[in-house]
């Protein structure tokens, strides 16, 4: 299969700061890739290297098979990119600077283009310097899909989106994603990770920790429990080898459990138990889970 983004022991270093150290990943042509940890892991930094804006300490990055550095100006042209802090022209309209990065792209403003620019709700008579943070990230959006791009990288997208705005950009990275377009979307918030990707990254300290299908990761690895009791959840002792992140209280212990479900089934039945629920956690306990470690 075709990597949209290649990437091999891919370093970066601000003098004796770290910036990211002996990356190795890649995405599948038509994937959903999540990259996802908390500011100043290294995600920002991954993606500029990748878009040529930062030169690596050492190692490689490929992108729609051309490399990061010998390609850059190639590799923009293809790209659609949505950065997590927007700059514009405050002078300029919406629409000069629409007009302006479709001739860059050289493509037409056609009736893609206004769907986009009515599904996300942008004035576009108005300045960039009369816009709110929120409105500013629409049209980066827009500017990112004017030419529906091969491969589309979103740095903490949904920044200053309202939920309604957030709920109809979601449906139109679907759809690009239903017709090839390759996504590549780093991220803090992983509820839109989880709605949006195949396979996820954790990126922890400027290390990948984890790579993995997303259904996997959560299916696989543990199981959020919850115990209604009839006393005190604080009085109550577990011994099962595998418990993590127990939290009690008055008369409920809930905790992640990653390890032999008879052996933990077995002790909760000498237990004063109400009612048992055990769920699939989200990818958030998934994601804490890893970091604690």
């Amino acid at each position: 299969m075709m990597h949209a983004i290649k990437v091999n022991s891919l370093s970066k270093y601000y003098g004796r700061s770290r910036g990211v150290i002996n990356l190795n990943f890649s995405v599948s042509q038509g994937e959903t890739y999540g990259f996802i940890g908390p500011n100043g892991a290294g995600k920002s930094t991954t993606i500029r290297i990748l878009l040529n804006l930062l030169f690596p300490t050492s190692g490689s990055a490929e992108v729609l098979g051309m490399d990061s550095i010998k390609d850059g100006k190639m590799i923009r042209r293809k790209v659609g990119f949505v950065p997590s802090e927007v700059n514009f022209y405050n002078y300029m309209r919406v629409i000069d600077l629409l007009k302006y990065s479709a001739r860059f792209y050289k493509v037409s403003l056609n009736g893609y283009f206004k769907r986009l620019v009515d599904t996300l709700e942008i004035d576009i008579n108005r300045k960039i310097e009369d816009l709110s943070m929120g409105n500013r990230k629409k049209v980066a959006v827009a500017q990112a899909l004017i030419h529906r791009p091969e491969l589309l990288i979103l740095d903490e997208p949904t920044s200053g989106l309202d939920p309604l705005i957030q709920s109809r950009f979601f449906e139109i990275i679907r759809e690009e994603n239903k017709r090839g377009t390759t996504v590549f979307l780093s991220s803090h918030i992983l509820s839109e990770v989880e709605k949006l990707c195949h396979r996820v990254a954790i990126i922890k300290e400027g290390r990948i920790i984890r790579e993995d299908n997303i259904s996997h990761l959560k299916s696989t690895q543990m199981s959020r429990v919850r115990l209604h009791l009839s006393v005190r959840g604080s009085s109550v002792k577990l011994d099962t080898t595998g418990i993590i992140d127990r939290r009690d209280s008055s008369d409920e212990i809930s905790f992640l459990f990653k390890g032999d479900n008879q052996q933990l089934l077995k002790e909760l039945s000498k237990l004063p138990i109400i009612r048992v629920n055990i769920e699939e956690p989200d990818l958030e306990e998934v994601f804490l889970h890893y970091y604690k470690k």
